[in-house]
């Protein structure tokens, strides 16, 4: 896991290695000034010290902590350097790896909670590496050069230093294991809470419908009074650090100066009060740099999660790879399923989709008609390779679609999702998704055949109208047609609508079909519809129930063939929703 992060330093190590260079610095002239000190102090009491000493070795001390203060500067300035970096090296790594994940990657990780690993973990990452490179390494000089220097000045006296630190030891090692637990569960329930933060923003105008908008607060609420508990109760465990470090400090201070003054007024030793003062220096930095210990194990108990949460993303390798010599050129959009079997779950027990088997000759109209959990949507997206088939083989243009290279399968695939989604940009900006190159010229056509045209020309900026984030500033039907018209910009050889006219009425999704006809008679089509009349003029229609292909065929075959599709038809010509 280490080895994984500390890949994403980078370029940011020059400046790791000169935070260290600068700290070690910094620690050794520290650790040399209370020698000097304890030296002009003796000389003083000597009477040995004469006015020019005094300014001499005052003026060494003064140069000594110029000194010091200047590595201490410099050492910050290269560690934030360096953590800040490193933490955009994470999140660069992080997000380009996500970028790789296919279907069943993503279904792994929850989008709440990649966002809390990219964020709030990713931050005290950052903060335990910049404690790491600057005080994990001053702290641990400075505690070795502060007690030789002890054991130098003060002989024996200086054992107390030692005996402290497996007292010091001991307790953290408790601290952090009953605290570890709860900062565990704290990261997990962050993710819950995003989780219902994003779910809250995305689903407001149904939230403000049915009037739930003081259920969603208790929710909030409930969700982050347990964050705070968990976290209170954590807490509570680090702080008794606190303590503990102060019992140890003091414990040090009685000591030396009670043994220390016993030494003096006995005559038993011949140490001074020059060494004295600098034991009690010398104590104060060991303590001082236990406690910058304890601080820095509280932050790494706190950040091995967020560690530990990043590194699986980092690790997760994305399920669809291309081949080693993958073909880049789709010859056309005719399409072959051979016995393809679906699961999502390598080991799951039920298959989404069984014994699929069907021929699509290039530029085809197919419909695809079925209930609610049929896995019509599953269907289709085995065809661009979104997911992989368990079983059997899908190919396009006569090729497994395992053979391709990803990006030009894709390419040669225009998908219009159920779910369509819109991103923060103006309509020219989100149509270009389609085709970075494309004209004005391109984007207004484009727009005219998927029926968007209209509304588009009646807004003040026109196509360079602002989308907010999700597309909620424009209807349903608005957000359906954009997307229709993003996907033709692609000029796909394979179009694939999923459910994308719901939100149209007949008439409207009539003039799209057609626009379809006219624009792109060579590009198969595939819709999935709900209604009859969005697929009734196709060449082949597939009926789907419980994830099989139960009947196939034209509108007129299927009507005197297929229950089902009758059923269906019946109800909604009787409900007068079939009139074009």
């Amino acid at each position: 896991m280490i080895k994984k992060l500390a890949g994403s330093i980078r370029e940011y190590k020059t400046p790791v290695f000169l935070t260290l260079f600068f700290i070690f610095a910094e620690a050794v002239i520290e650790s040399i000034i209370p020698f000097i000190t304890a030296k002009l102090v003796n000389s003083m009491q000597l009477g040995e010290a004469d006015i020019s000493f005094i300014l001499k070795m005052g003026g060494i001390l003064v140069a000594m902590a110029v000194a010091s203060l200047s590595c201490g500067g410099i050492a910050g300035y290269t560690c934030a350097k360096a953590s800040a970096g490193f933490s955009k090296n994470l999140r660069h790594d992080m997000f380009y790896n996500i970028q790789n994940f296919s279907f069943k990657n993503i279904d792994k990780f929850s989008s709440s909670s990649l966002v809390t690993r990219m964020t709030t973990d990713v931050n005290n990452v950052q903060m335990a590496f910049m404690m790491i490179i600057r005080i994990a390494l001053r702290a641990p000089l400075m505690l070795i050069f502060s007690i030789i220097m002890a054991f130098v000045m003060g002989g024996k006296l200086a054992i107390g230093f030692v005996a402290i630190i497996p007292l010091l030891g001991g307790g953290l090692l408790l601290i952090a294991k009953f605290a570890m637990p709860a900062f565990r569960r704290v990261f997990k329930k962050y993710d819950r809470l995003n989780e219902s933060v994003e779910e809250n923003v995305r689903g407001m105008r149904v939230v403000k419908g049915f009037s739930r908008e003081e259920y969603e607060k208790r929710k909030f609420g409930d969700a982050s009074e347990d964050i705070c508990k968990d976290f209170t109760k954590a807490e509570k465990i680090v702080a008794l650090n606190g303590p503990l470090m102060q019992v140890c400090i003091y414990f040090n201070m009685i000591f030396v100066l009670s043994i220390g003054s016993w030494f003096i007024i006995g005559g038993r030793s011949s140490i001074a009060v020059g060494e004295i003062s600098s034991m009690l220096t010398y104590g104060f930095q060991v303590l001082m740099q236990l406690m910058m210990i304890s601080m820095i194990y509280v932050m790494l108990t706190m950040s091995a999660e967020s560690a530990k949460r990043i590194a699986e993303v980092l690790d997760e390798k994305p399920t669809i790879e291309n081949p080693k010599n993958p073909v880049f050129d789709v010859k056309d959009g005719s399409v072959s399923f051979k016995n393809v079997n679906f699961k999502y779950q390598k080991h799951g027990k039920e298959f989404a989709l069984v014994g699929a088997n069907l021929e699509i000759k290039s530029g085809m109209t197919v419909g695809i008609i079925g209930g609610t959990g049929s896995s019509k949507s599953t269907f289709v997206q085995l065809i661009p390779r979104l997911y992989d088939v368990t079983d059997g083989e899908v190919a396009v243009g006569g090729i497994n679609v395992k053979d391709y290279d990803l990006t030009a399968l894709r390419d040669a695939v225009g998908m219009v999702l159920q779910k369509n989604i819109l991103f923060a940009g103006t309509i020219k900006d989100n149509l270009r998704w389609g085709n970075e190159n494309a004209t004005d010229e391109e984007i207004i056509e484009a727009c005219k055949l998927a029926q968007a045209d209209e509304f588009v020309s009646t807004l003040k900026d026109g196509y360079d109208t602002y989308i907010e984030q999700g597309g909620t500033n424009v209807s349903g039907g608005q957000k359906q047609r954009l997307c229709i018209a993003r996907a033709l910009l692609k000029k796909p050889k394979i179009l694939i609508l999923d459910d994308s006219t719901s939100a149209v009425d007949t008439k409207t999704d009539a003039l799209i079909r057609r626009g379809f006809q006219n624009y792109i008679p060579d590009t198969t089509k595939i819709i999935i519809a709900q209604r009859i009349s969005s697929v009734q003029n196709a060449d082949l229609i597939l009926v789907m129930d419980n994830g099989k292909i139960v009947e196939t065929g034209t509108h007129e075959q299927l009507v005197k063939s297929s229950e089902i599709y009758r059923e269906v038809y019946e109800q909604q010509t009787n409900g007068g929703e079939d009139n074009e």
